[in-house]
Formats: C-alpha cells, structure tokens, sequence
C-alpha cells in the first residue's frame, strides 16, 4: 500500500512557538515547519545524541544495558539536572540512560558520553560527526549536555532536531525509558519524575526530550 501524505499550509492553524518541523516518522516527510532552519540554544534536547549514540552502541552489541559505569570526578562535577553522581560511584548504562531520558541529569549523560568516547571532549566531538553523518547541517554542539552557560556556539534547527529524534526512534527500545512518568534509582533513594509533562497527561506521548536554559 501507499502512503497519501499532504502537507499543511502554513497558514491554517498558527503556534505560538519560535520554530516548529512535522515530520512523518516512517519517510521524513516534512508536513508542516515554521523557522524550520533558524538558529536556536536547543538546551537538553541535546541529550537526544547521547540517547542515540548509546542505543546504537547497545544495538551493534558494542555496550550492555548491565554494563557498570564508574562516575569520574568531571561527569559528577555537573550542574543543572543531577542525580548528585559520585566520582567513583557505580551505576549500570540502564540506570544512566534512565537518568538521562527522564530526569535530563546532565552527571549520567556525561558519564554515558565518558563511557563511549573515553572522555567528554571526545564524546563532544563523536555527537557532532554523527550529527553531520545524519545530514544536520546547521548543527554544532560544544558538549553533550546542553549547558550552554559558557558558550554561545551550542546550535541547532527544529529541522536538525526532527532528524536526530526520528533517528532515535529507529531504537524503539529508548521509548521503554522516554515513556516512563516516575521512577527511582539506587533502590528506591532517588526519585526520578520526568521533565516531559506531556507523559502523564497526553496519551500517546513518547517523548523525547525537554530542555530549558536561559539561552533557550
């Protein structure tokens, strides 16, 4: 069978966002952008990188969801979203991407990172060649968290956002962590509760990521 796809003029219905891109899952049509290109601080949704590039390690047999990652003194010295790592505590990749796709902790994305790449600057440099391999043109990201308090370079489009999303979605598994409501690590100690309102109060809703900065 096909698939009839008809795109939505811009002007029969308006959005109070700056940018906005549609697009249809299975082909990457376009159905609907406003500022599709435009230049915005994309904030945490840059953890939907790490989210990938960890998938894809998992898919290709590279990584376990039981290996056990070690919290250096970097990825524990973190700010913003936390789960308060501790340099040499120990978590699994399930528990870090948990944290990560939930609770946005800017600690386990960039102990995820660590883990891929041997050190942040590495991984830094990892999510932005894939992210040219994906065809993200107007992409350029200075670090795998989103924090962009330092920098004014850390970009990216709602285009560029809808492809690293859709990529994402290829792993359907990530979704067993971008759906969940609440949660806990560390047996129960620490409560995750996600960033994403829509996953409690809008059915269908799979995510994927929230962000919030000054910047952005």
């Amino acid at each position: 069978p096909t698939l009839a796809v008809e795109t939505l003029p811009e002007e029969s219905f308006s959005l109070s966002c700056t940018a906005a891109v549609l697009m249809e899952r299975q082909t990457g049509t376009v159905l609907y952008e406003k500022e599709a290109h435009r230049h915005l601080s994309p904030a945490s949704v840059t953890k939907v990188m790490t989210l990938l590039l960890t998938m894809e390690a998992i898919d290709s047999g590279a990584l376990s969801y039981d290996d056990v990652v070690t919290g250096s003194a970097h990825a524990a010295g973190m700010g913003g979203s936390q789960i308060w790592l501790k340099e040499g505590e120990q978590m699994t990749v399930d528990d870090l991407l948990k944290a990560t796709a939930v609770y946005s902790a800017n600690d386990a994305c960039t102990a995820l990172g660590e883990l891929l790449a041997g050190s942040d600057e590495a991984f830094t440099a990892m999510i932005n060649e894939r992210a040219g391999q994906l065809g993200m043109k107007n992409t350029h990201f200075d670090n795998c968290t989103g924090l962009d308090d330092t920098t004014t370079t850390h970009l990216t489009t709602a285009m560029d956002v809808a492809i690293m999303s859709r990529e994402l979605l290829k792993h359907e598994r990530i979704m067993n962590y971008t759906t969940i409501w609440m949660d806990s690590l560390r047996g129960g100690a620490t409560e995750l509760v996600n960033t994403n309102k829509l996953v409690r109060f809008y059915k269908g809703t799979t995510g994927l990521k929230t962000g919030t900065t000054a910047k952005a």
